[in-house]
């Protein structure tokens, strides 16, 4: 394993114990509301701290980009953090969710973790050696068609502005496809593509510490991903396409054109 991923995955397991304990005692929590339906606890701090100690450990000079802290210091290595991806799913008790490490070296994304403590699922990847869980090898589904696809998304629940056209892209996926699911936690939703267990993604409005380190992943098991002009910046945009080859293709044909054309209506993330 590559040390700067070894680092990850320590980090990772750090924040799923302080989650895995919190998950015990909910109704203990504070909660904070950032906005809309957008909600904060001690424990996506808790777990964000943890992580942040786990790199400075070994690379005190490297940068953070992280959900609740913001952006910390300036380097050419950025490390990309979500905590706790899926927040409002586990302060019900209903997983799934997550934790998500992604590392960046001069804008190209180089390591990817993403964590769900609930299954003790380890999904892994470092650019040009692959994508793994659990220590095993995966792959992106065979699916060829998207008939015969499950595909995920995620609703718009902050900036509700697009959600005719996303009722639109639903619909058009759904007549589409063989069924759609809505798990709530982006980075693993990406992270079940990489290893086949849906076959397409899209979603609208995402942060980059949502997509980084799910997308590594998918590109290692040999999907596509791509913003839904079928371009390269996604993270920028918080725009997301993504699956294997032949359904990465379809699904970006049935979205494309339902996508919010002029920039004032695109989703804030």
């Amino acid at each position: 394993m590559h040390p700067m991923l070894n680092v990850a995955v320590k980090a990772a397991r750090r924040a799923g114990a302080i989650i895995n304990r919190a998950s015990l005692d909910l109704d203990k929590l504070t909660v904070t509301k950032k906005r809309h339906n957008d909600f904060v606890s001690e424990v996506d701090r808790a777990a964000e701290d943890a992580i942040i100690a786990a790199i400075r450990e070994t690379y005190p000079d490297h940068a953070i980009l992280a959900e609740e802290s913001g952006t910390q210091g300036t380097s050419d290595y950025v490390w990309i953090i979500d905590p706790l991806d899926g927040t409002t799913n586990f302060l019900h008790g209903a997983p799934p969710y997550c934790v998500s490490i992604a590392l960046s070296h001069r804008g190209v994304l180089t390591q990817g973790v993403v964590y769900d403590p609930t299954r003790n699922d380890l999904f892994t990847a470092s650019r040009g050696a692959g994508a793994f869980l659990n220590d095993r090898r995966i792959r992106v589904s065979r699916a060829q068609k998207i008939e015969d696809g499950l595909i995920s998304t995620g609703f718009p629940f902050r900036d509700l502005k697009n959600l005719d056209r996303y009722l639109a892209m639903l619909r058009a996926v759904t007549m589409h496809s063989s069924g759609i699911r809505r798990h709530g936690a982006a980075a693993l939703d990406l992270a079940y593509v990489a290893c086949g267990r849906f076959d397409g993604f899209w979603e609208l409005g995402l942060c980059a510490w949502d997509l980084a380190a799910g997308a590594l992943l998918i590109q290692e098991a040999g999907g596509l991903v791509a913003d839904l002009d079928g371009n390269s910046t996604w993270l920028e945009s918080g725009n997301i396409v993504c699956g294997t080859p032949k359904v990465f293709a379809q699904l970006l044909k049935l979205v494309e054109p339902l996508r919010p054309r002029d920039p004032e209506e695109l989703p804030a993330p």
